[in-house]
């Protein structure tokens, strides 16, 4: 599976029948699937389909969805109140001669307010379904090329978290082979200190100086930070490599390489390590600045 953006825009517009259809589609980063939705009046009835629709092509993303419809032929019928000519017939009846027994023209007729009511045609439920049809074939177009939009963000997007992540690696090399964290290098630096508190205070135990000189020894190795480190950039290796929805998890990794770098850079008793953990740190910010526009 290919590594997908969350920004993306799409249009898709046709005719069906007499009516004309247009649907925009816009997404953005987010932490799930939020989609508003702007359907026209009549139209209500689909959004159920829509949502399913847009929910088994995108799992991450802001999305804003608007359909537009429009009319370009319009169709009107006469519609006659049968009961407001009947009760006009009846009233003529009742006035007699007193007035004209001519027949009555359809323009006087049409002049009754009430009696003749002129309204758009409405569609049967066969050209209705028609019509549903081909417009959620047009949402399923413009899905198309949105993801398709995507994919190719989420392409160039993947090719620089990549990059990131061998930096890391790099960087992550550099602490481990620095010779400060040589055997001979830390055994040298403990004994330097160990000399000078003996020189400064008599009365030290000199077992109990030692014994806290290799706790702290302990405490500044870095091998466990890392091993992690190397262990998260295999992780985020395989997710860019495997694609999918990979975004909250490289999100995790980019907190843990974070934590690391942290940890390096307080334990570092070398200005070179301590220069290295710096650069992890600003690295590790553009990683994950990056991911958060992955779905």
């Amino acid at each position: 599976m290919n590594v997908q953006s969350m920004t993306g825009f799409a249009r898709r517009e046709g005719t069906t029948g007499r009516h004309r259809w247009v649907w925009e589609l816009r997404s953005v980063n987010g932490k799930g699937l939020d989609l508003r939705l702007r359907l026209p009046s009549g139209f209500e009835g689909l959004e159920v389909e829509v949502r399913k629709l847009i929910s088994s092509r995108l799992n991450r993303g802001n999305l804003q969805v608007s359909l537009n419809v429009s009319v370009t032929e319009a169709r009107v019928e006469a519609v006659l109140n049968r009961e407001a000519l009947a009760a006009v017939q009846a009233l003529r009846t009742e006035l007699g001669d007193l007035v004209d027994p001519a027949p009555l023209k359809l323009d006087s007729l049409l002049a009754i307010r009430g009696l003749v009511d002129f309204r758009e045609v409405e569609e049967n439920e066969a050209a209705a379904e028609a019509r549903d049809l081909a417009i959620l074939e047009g949402l399923e177009q413009a899905l198309d090329e949105l993801v398709a939009m995507r994919l190719s963000e989420g392409e160039a997007l993947a090719a620089i978290l990549s990059g990131h992540v061998r930096t890391i690696a790099d960087l992550t090399q550099r602490v481990e082979s620095d010779p400060s964290r040589s055997t001979e290098e830390i055994a040298r630096r403990l004994g330097q200190q160990i000399a000078l508190l003996t020189e400064a205070a008599t009365g030290l135990d000199r077992d109990r100086l030692y014994a806290e000189a290799a706790l702290l020894a302990t405490k500044a190795d870095l091998r466990e930070e890392i091993d992690r480190l190397k262990a998260h950039v295999a992780a985020a290796d395989d997710l860019l490599a495997k694609g999918g929805p990979i975004g909250r998890k490289l999100d995790f990794l980019a907190q843990e390489f974070n934590r690391e770098s942290n940890t390096i850079c307080s334990k570092s008793n070398a200005a070179a390590v301590t220069a290295a953990g710096l650069e992890l740190k600003v690295v590790i910010d553009q990683f994950r600045e990056q991911v958060q526009n992955l779905e």
